[in-house]
This record gives C-alpha cells, sequence and structure tokens, in this order.
C-alpha cells in the first residue's frame, strides 16, 4: 500500500534510506524509554528545513540560490512534479520551544511542517520570483533513483497537542532567505 500524503502521525512509516530508519529508530527509542521509565519525550518529524543560516545545507533551495547567484540553470530532476513541505526555521524554532514547555505525553511524535504542498517547478518558481530573476532558465535532467515523488505532512496533531502552527508564508521565508544568502552566502 503506498502512502497518499499528507502524511501524519498515524500513517504507517516505511524508510527508504537508512537515514530515515535512523531516525525512526530513534523515535522507536524515545518511546521505550518514556514508557519504561517514565522520562518525557517527544519526538519531532520536521518539514524541510529553510531559512537564514541555510547557506550550509545541500537541498533543493540552496541549489538553486547558488545556481541563480552564477547564472547558471536550476537543474530539475524528473519533470518537477514532485513535491516537499518547507517549513521555516522561526517555525521550527517556535515548535521546539512548544514542546520543551509544554505537558506533552511522554512518547509523543508530532509533525512539524508547513502543511503545503510544493511541486519542485513550484519551488523553482518562488526562487527565482525572491531572486527577482523570474525568466532565469530551468534545465530538466532525467530522475534520480530513489526520489519519493510526493511528500508533505499535516500537522494537526502538534495543533491539538502543542498549539503549533505555522507563521511564515512560504512566499515571505523564502524571500527573506535569498536576502540572508545576498549578504552572508554570496559576498564575492
Amino acid at each position: 500500500m503506498t502512502r497518499c500524503p499528507p502524511v501524519n502521525e498515524f500513517s504507517l512509516p516505511k524508510p527508504i534510506s537508512p537515514y530515515g530508519a535512523s531516525k525512526l529508530a530513534g523515535e522507536g527509542y524515545a518511546h521505550a524509554f518514556a514508557k519504561s521509565f517514565g522520562l518525557r519525550t517527544v519526538a519531532l518529524r520536521f518539514a524541510n528545513v529553510y531559512g537564514p543560516w541555510s547557506g550550509h545545507k545541500k537541498g533543493a533551495m540552496t541549489v538553486f540560490f547558488r545556481a541563480l547567484h552564477t547564472g547558471q540553470p536550476l537543474v530539475i530532476y524528473g519533470d518537477g512534479t514532485s513535491s516537499r513541505d518547507y517549513a521555516h526555521v522561526d517555525d521550527i524554532a517556535h515548535a521546539l520551544q512548544l514542546a520543551l514547555e509544554g505537558d506533552v505525553p511522554g512518547g509523543t511524535v508530532l509533525h512539524i511542517a508547513s502543511g503545503v504542498e510544493t511541486t519542485i517547478t513550484e519551488l523553482a518558481d518562488l526562487c527565482r520570483n525572491a531572486a527577482g530573476q523570474p525568466d532565469h532558465p530551468i534545465e530538466y535532467q532525467p530522475r534520480r533513483v530513489g526520489e519519493v515523488d510526493r511528500n508533505f505532512a499535516a500537522y494537526d496533531l502538534a495543533k491539538q497537542v502543542l498549539g503549533y502552527a505555522p507563521g511564515i508564508a512560504r512566499e515571505d521565508g523564502i524571500a527573506e532567505t535569498w536576502a540572508w544568502y545576498q549578504k552572508h552566502v554570496f559576498t564575492d
């Protein structure tokens, strides 16, 4: 059975990478320690995090920003319809604060996301617009093996348990991130 996004905390996790499997194992250990020893553990599943201070990341947004800065085409693998959920770092920080300060039962797992499905082509357009280069070229390459087609999450349980809701709109967050890159990463 294939998962149909949006995923939530009740979706059956089936990681397709060792990285994903390690995160799931960590959640399992946190749950076991909570139930066995009464530790208050909370696992937060972040969407794709972006924002200021992300110049070291190797995700699509950083790659797009670097291409925009250097004049290279934005490279999209596949037809551009694969999707992700992008959460601004300020929203992630707020969720962490809520989880640390809240009265959350041990072993709780929550999705921290925007709840907005963004295709890679939409992301490219958002980055091009933030950079003031809406006509910057895009180059499509063959789809890479092992890529998840669609991946975005519902944050309903985090809203119920923590009072979490994202506060930064994609367009605003991406524009702010581009401005940060201009000032702190692209200083040549």
